[in-house]
């Protein structure tokens, strides 16, 4: 078979999600900072950032519905990336914790629109050949390990209240990037395409949906509590920093050969295997992370539990949500996943690391995962029955 050509605006697709997951990089880890910089309490900066979380589970499913009903992804990824650049500004002049509430749930609604949204009009440019897929989704990997890395010198140089600036910056990148792109058509299909609620009231969809939640609420372990765990235990910041770049470039490595990979093993192999993965790397965590050796191991496993996991998800997507329903499609599966999936792993992973310390944080992860491999277990074979 000749290897299939690299989908039109591969270029565009490149850039946007270098900019859109650069973004992220900064605003993720160092928001809390500028936060704490202009008066607003711990408290108030949790419920702050949970923001993001939170936004995802109504987000995306807002705009997606608006895309798939209009037909008109690319006006919407516009709308939503110019929407959020000029949302962003109100962080120049806020001072009070009601601002900054009022900026971020702004700001959230419309930048979690554009994740979902640019995925499905990569994923009709392809017209479900996921073989370049890896390849240029990894400029988002390369997009937010960059800005982490070249953001953290430059505020250690200017100050934290340089962060709004890179971040408007990427913003209007993104901006710019979607204005350049161009409605890629979709696929219909010659059956009728079932609703997406028809699509829910079915057992393997059902949990498929219930396996990823319980993979992302698994991560909230890392994404709420890693760094302060590590820091505990007597790392240095720049030995956490390391991880953290490492399983984003073991994620980068994956998604570069991930096309080869999926022809051999299959989507169903590769995303039981990743939820495997899933439940060795965190009690690698859990009860190794004092050896540096395990927890490098640890952390390039992130190329299965994020990398695989993700890609794995995408594809079988395409079972159910493709053509009309693409943007929905990938809207629910930010939603459920981590929307209700991050959120409620953080709530989850807290009261534990309060109650119980850090240690069962990570073995309650990995239980996370093991159930999440059993719903995918039931999701693949109930697939294969109304096959």
């Amino acid at each position: 078979m000749p290897p299939a050509s690299r989908p039109e605006q591969s270029l565009n697709f490149a850039l946007f999600f270098f900019a859109y997951y650069g973004y992220i990089g900064v605003f993720s880890p160092y928001a809390s900072l500028y936060f704490a910089e202009h008066g607003v309490s711990a408290v108030q900066i949790g419920v702050l950032m949970s923001l993001m979380q939170v936004m995802r589970i109504f987000g995306p499913n807002l705009w997606g519905w608006v895309a798939d009903h209009t037909s008109q992804r690319v006006w919407v990824l516009r709308l939503t990336s110019a929407a959020a650049a000029l949302t962003f500004c109100g962080f120049f002049w806020g001072q009070s914790f009601v601002f900054f509430f009022a900026v971020m749930v702004a700001l959230n609604l419309f930048t979690s629109a554009q994740g979902p949204i640019s995925e499905a009009l990569m994923l009709s440019a392809m017209r479900g050949d996921l073989t370049h897929y890896g390849r240029l989704r990894l400029w988002g990997s390369v997009g937010f390990i960059v800005s982490v890395m070249v953001s953290g010198q430059l505020l250690d140089w200017q100050g934290i209240d340089l962060m709004p600036w890179i971040s408007l910056l990427l913003l209007v990148m993104v901006a710019a990037v979607a204005m350049n792109m161009r409605e890629v058509a979709t696929v219909h299909h010659p059956h009728e395409t079932p609703s997406v609620r028809e699509l829910l009231r079915q057992r393997a969809v059902l949990a498929f949906f219930a396996s990823t939640f319980l993979m992302v609420a698994a991560h909230a372990s890392l994404y709420v509590y890693y760094s302060l765990y590590l820091a505990d235990i007597g790392y240095s910041k720049t030995v956490i920093g390391l991880m953290w770049s490492l399983g984003v470039v073991a994620e980068i490595l994956f998604f570069y050969y991930q096309a080869p990979l999926f022809r051999r093993y299959g989507v169903r192999l590769l995303m039981l295997l990743s939820l495997s993965i899933g439940v060795l790397r965190f009690l690698l965590i859990g009860f190794g992370a004092q050896s540096l050796v395990l927890l490098l191991i640890a952390q390039l496993l992130h190329a299965a539990t994020f990398g695989v996991h993700h890609s794995a998800s995408v594809a079988t997507l395409q079972r159910w949500f493709a053509g009309p329903l693409q943007a929905r499609g990938q809207a629910l599966y930010i939603s459920i996943s981590y929307g209700l999936g991050g959120t409620a792993g953080g709530l989850l992973m807290s009261a534990c690391w309060d109650s119980f310390g850090a240690q069962p944080v990570y073995l309650i992860a990995a239980l996370l995962c093991l159930l999440g491999w059993l719903a995918a277990r039931l999701s693949y074979r109930w697939q294969t029955v109304t096959a």
